[in-house]
Order: C-alpha cells, then structure tokens, then sequence
C-alpha cells in the first residue's frame, strides 16, 4: 500500500485553514444557525451537537490495588475533583485539574473485592481479624507482598478468597458507588454514570499475583444499575459478561463496555479466536459490537493505536509505547493489542466471512488510581499512590542525593521506575459530540461512537464523510449541519455510490495547549494502511509524499519554551483518497498533532535542575484520534 503512495496531489481537494489562538472558539464563531430544542432539553442544548470532554475511567480508595498504596479518597472526592475542587494525592501534596473542570466523570473502581481492603483495615470489620488482613497491614514488607499477591492470584483465576469474600458488603459499596454518581449527576452541567471495572487477566506472561494480559473492561450503566456487579470472580470470560450485560438489557438495565489498554493485553484483546480458542463468527461479532462499541486508545499505561512494528511505515507510530504485562518485565505481544491492526483483520473478516467485531471507535482514560486524573505534562502526577507519587519515584529525576543519572542506584525503586513508572503516560480524555450534557445524550453518542480521544488537551476535532462536500462548505457558518445532511459523522457507515466520497476533517486548538501542526487521515484495507497529511499549519500544502513540510514549531529542552512557528489555532480540509477503489471496504479515521512539546519528565527534570533522564524521550507531540468512517462497497 505504502509504495502505491505516488504522485496524487492532485487528487487531494484541499482547503487548510490556520490562525493563531482566539479567546473565541472558532466552533462558536462558526456555530449552526439557531434550533428549537426540544421540550426539557437543558441550558446550551444543540441539535448540531457540542463537544464535551471527560474521563471515564477513575478508582478511589475502594479499588483494592488503590487502597493498599495508601489512596483514600472516595467517589464523592473523585466527583468533586472533576468539577474543579482540589484533593489530597496520597504523597501529600494538592491535585486540582489541569484545564477546568470536565463534562463527565466516572469512578470505575474494580469489582473484584470492592470496598474489602478498607473493611480489613478497620477494627470495626469482622475481616480485620482475618490472618490476611493483618498481614496485608502489617510493618513486614514480605507479609504485605504475599497477601497482596494472593489477592491478585485470585482476580486473575477467578477463584475466590471465601474469607474475604464478603458479598453483602461488596454490593453495599457497589450501591455507595451508585449513590454518588446519582448525587453529582447534574443534567446539562456534569454527568456521572454508574459503572464498575470487570479485571479480566490473561495467564500467559506471568506466574502468580498480578502477571498477565489486560483484558479489563469498564462496564458504564446509562441509568438504573443493577443491585450486584458481575466481576471475574463470576467468570474471568468477558464472553461470559457479554451475557450477563445482555441479561441485563433484557430486563431494562442498558450497558456497554469499553475494553482498556490493550497495548498490554499479550495480544489477547483483539486475538482472532474466541476466549476459549473457538473460531469466531457471526454471532460473536455482533454480540461484542452490541456490548463493546467503543475502545480505549490511550491512557496513562500507553498508547494503543499501533506499534512500530506494525506500522513501519508510519513516522509518528513511535508515541508513548508502553509493553510491559501488568506487574512484570515481560513484554506484550504487539500483534493482537492495537486498533489499527484490529481495524485491518476486521475488515479481512468481514471480506471473508461476512462478520466484523472490531467496528469500535475511540475513546481515552487517565486509569488514575488516585481518585485524580493527571492529564497535564506540565501537572503530572502518575497514577497509582505513594509509589509513583514523586518525580524520584518514577524516575524524571535521580534518587535523591544523586545529581548525576550514571550514578543512579540499581535498587526495586529505580528499577520499578525503569520498567513501569517513567513510561507512563499523562493521558488522556474522551471527546463527545452529543446535543447537551445528560446521561441519555451522551450514552446515545457512545452508541453512535461519535467519540474521539485526547492524550490529554481537549482539543475538538470533527470528521465526516459524503459524496456531495464541497471547498466552500468550510467556511460555512452552517458547515455542521451541511456535514450532517449530506454525509456521516465519525463512527457512521459510508455506503458507496460509485464515486469517491469527500471527507471533512475539522480541529480546533485547545487554548491552554500547543498550536495544531496537521491532520492526517489514516486509511485501512485488508491489505494495508497508509497515513495522508490532510491540512498543514501555515497554509502549506502536502507534498508528493502526503506530507506537511516542517512548520518551524521548536521546543527549548532547557527551559521547555516553544517556537510555534506556523503552528495554527484551527486547521479544516476537504480531502478525497488519493488511492481510492470504489469496490474496496476501507477504514478511515483523523489523526490531529499538536507542535512538540516537553514531555513530563522533562519538565520534572528542569524543576529539579538535573539533566532529563537519557533513557526517556524528552519531548511528544499530543495528539487526538477520532473513531472511524468505515466505508461500505455499493451492493
């Protein structure tokens, strides 16, 4: 496919748009003309739909792997972090968010033993008095690792722990979870959802504890919820959730699940055969669309859109890698953890078989375990308590009373830092376009999948397609609702009509970020894949090998001052594939870059006055990804 990139300049219709950062939204400026809403829409409602930004993807103190690194906030806590108070990390220090408050949020503490560590940490609890319970808090390092372990052995067997399974009190914090998400839920301002986390682990990659790949799903309830949590310790099959989620649903409770962090999955999340080793079909791709119509593709454990090794040829596949199996060295399995592959074998099902079940769009997380998402590289604060709470401890900086990286001790500490906590990532937000801030508008949007992520700034991106755009359709002031009647949003079907279609792909810069430096669109086949600059900052126009030339943007490693260069506050293109066949299915989807910037550890490093670390990138581009346009040959 890449070879076949030649001279289609020509082919691309192409209108770029820049500008420099505007206290006025360009999306505001250029709003649809005014609706009616409908009768009880709330404040700001927009038949054209607005973009609202949030997490849904947070733990508090009733996690067990939250509690046992001294995380003791609670959902109330999480909520009113998200609507702009600030809260105690477990190191000591304030969290308030980076960029305002969010739209949404959603404590999804895992169900496995929810809310049982602090009740064996409690005198008052019956479970305090367990040999477990005071192990786990004892003063003895090796006790605490053992039974935490035998905690983690058992989430990933499904076996339970009799003594500590306490079902009434589970499904009693479950119902506090509940209880907060209904008490913060404020339609129209800030929505929260009932949801859990299901903590599925593969065997393959470890032995005992934790060791395994992610096959986690968060499971988001759109109203009522149910009195119990299914977790692994009903079945470690996500198959077997699906059903229960369908039961559900039989009985008015509507669901769905968004699998997470697939990049550590060992090639398990996306594999081409069912949980069992069965071959899939038909019946298996629609009941996983029905449950999971969404994917998270970037969080604070990495970056899951593709890997060097399965994108050679795409220069920016090199972002925010992290492959280490939960709680080991060993690394994941690339093939089989990233979308842009599972995009590709869906396609070759679907060719083949007539079935697809990796028609999912995007959305991100932070997984923040602290009750805080830490979505700002100049704010970071990792993710999992008073491990990785300080700039030492995950490794920006040397050990204290070192200066000098070479002369860093070879210690658990440092090497937990090497493997696990420097590669870490400040990620990231969902984006929804949704026509006002509720529980039923939003749920709807996860459901169309007219979703994109973020690795962190909440910039908003737009991309449809159709047959009928045209150039002047992009300063239209009504550009939205002509995209809308004469094409698909993100997420939709495109149904050929003999032509190649137009697509429209719109960013806006997030205020308190860096400059836009291009949109690509990143195109799928059965047989391949290829990247296409779209829009280039400046004005400039993509050249013979689809690509913007260098803007100018530069970043002062010393001091992480930026050059923007011709960096734009908004970038739009009309484009057309280059390459298209009318009779091929393909898979499209927006990818926007921001200029460079510091990453985390750079800026921890020049806080400290130390050299930034060798071994870690010292700068990244953020960038956001929006869920696909698939299109469908004519019949």
């Amino acid at each position: 496919m890449w070879k076949a990139l030649t001279l289609a300049s020509t082919a691309l219709a192409l209108v770029a748009c820049s500008g420099n950062k505007d206290e006025t939204a360009p999306a505001e400026r250029a709003a649809a003309p005014e609706s009616t809403a409908p009768e009880g829409a709330t404040p700001g409602y927009n038949a054209e739909r607005n973009a609202y930004f949030g997490d849904m993807h947070i733990h508090t103190r009733n996690s067990f792997d939250a509690y046992i690194f001294n995380v003791r906030r609670t959902a109330d806590d999480a909520y009113r972090f998200a609507k702009g108070e600030t809260i105690k990390h477990p190191s000591g220090f304030d969290m308030t968010i980076a960029g305002g408050p969010l739209d949404f949020y959603t404590v999804t503490d895992h169900a496995e033993y929810l809310g049982v560590l602090p009740a064996m940490n409690s005198k008052d609890s019956p479970l305090s008095e367990l040999p477990r319970a005071k192990d786990m808090f004892s003063t003895d390092p090796d006790k605490i690792t053992a039974a935490f372990q035998g905690v983690g052995a058992s989430v990933r067997s499904g076996e339970k722990i009799e003594d500590m399974y306490d079902e009434p009190l589970m499904n009693s914090v479950w119902a506090q979870n509940i209880a907060a998400a209904e008490q913060y839920n404020e339609p129209g301002v800030f929505t929260t959802f009932s949801a859990y986390e299901f903590t599925s682990v593969t065997s393959e990659g470890g032995a005992g504890g934790f060791g395994g790949g992610n096959l986690h799903r968060n499971v988001f309830f759109r109203g009522e919820a149910p009195a119990r949590a299914f977790s692994t310790l009903d079945s470690t099959n996500p198959e077997d959730l699906w059903d229960w989620m369908d039961a559900q649903r039989a009985e008015g409770r509507e669901s769905l699940a968004i699998p997470h962090n697939s990049n550590v999955s060992d090639g398990q999340m996306f594999r081409l055969e069912t949980y069992t080793g069965e071959p899939l079909d038909a019946a298996y791709a629609e009941q996983r669309m029905r449950n999971e119509p969404l994917v998270e593709v970037t969080q604070v454990k990495g970056t899951s859109e593709t890997h060097p090794d399965l994108s050679p040829n795409d220069e920016w596949a090199n972002f925010e890698i992290y492959d280490e199996l939960l709680a080991t060295n060993t690394v994941s399995k690339a093939s089989g953890s990233y979308v842009r592959e599972a995009y590709r074998n869906g396609l070759k099902l679907q060719e083949e078989r007539g079935f697809d079940p990796f028609r999912f769009g995007l959305t991100a997380a932070s997984d923040s375990h602290v009750a805080g998402g830490a979505y700002s590289e100049q704010d970071f604060w990792s993710k999992i308590g008073i491990v990785d709470g300080l700039p030492f401890q995950r490794g920006s900086v040397p050990m204290p009373g070192v200066t000098d990286w070479a002369n860093q001790p070879d210690t658990q500490a440092t090497q937990s830092a090497k493997h696990w906590f420097s590669r870490w990532s400040a990620s990231g937000l969902t984006g929804v376009w949704a026509e006002e801030n509720t529980r039923d508008a939003l749920f709807d949007a996860f459901r169309r999948k007219e979703t994109f992520a973020t690795t962190g700034p909440r910039m908003k991106v737009r991309f449809f397609g159709g047959f009928g755009y045209t150039a002047d359709m992009l300063n239209a002031p009504d550009l939205a609702t002509q995209a809308y009647a004469g094409g698909v949003p993100m997420g939709g079907d495109l149904v050929g009509a003999g032509s190649a279609p137009n697509f429209i792909a719109w960013a806006i810069q997030d205020a308190n970020s860096a400059p836009l430096q291009r949109i690509q669109v990143i195109k799928i086949t059965s047989g391949g894949e290829a990247v296409y600059d779209a829009a280039c900052s400046g004005g400039a126009v993509p050249g013979s090998d689809h690509r913007c030339p260098d803007n100018g943007a530069s970043v002062d490693i010393a001091t992480c001052n930026t050059t923007p260069g011709s960096g734009a506050g908004e970038l739009k293109a009309l484009w057309t594939d280059p390459d298209f066949d009318p009779a091929q299915r393909a898979t499209y989807y927006v990818r926007v870059l921001e200029n460079p910037t510091c990453r985390w550890s750079t800026w921890e490093a020049n806080r400290n006055g130390t050299p930034p670390n060798p071994d870690l990138p010292t700068t990244l581009q953020e960038r956001a990804y929006t869920s696909p346009i698939w299109y469908i040959p004519p019949a």
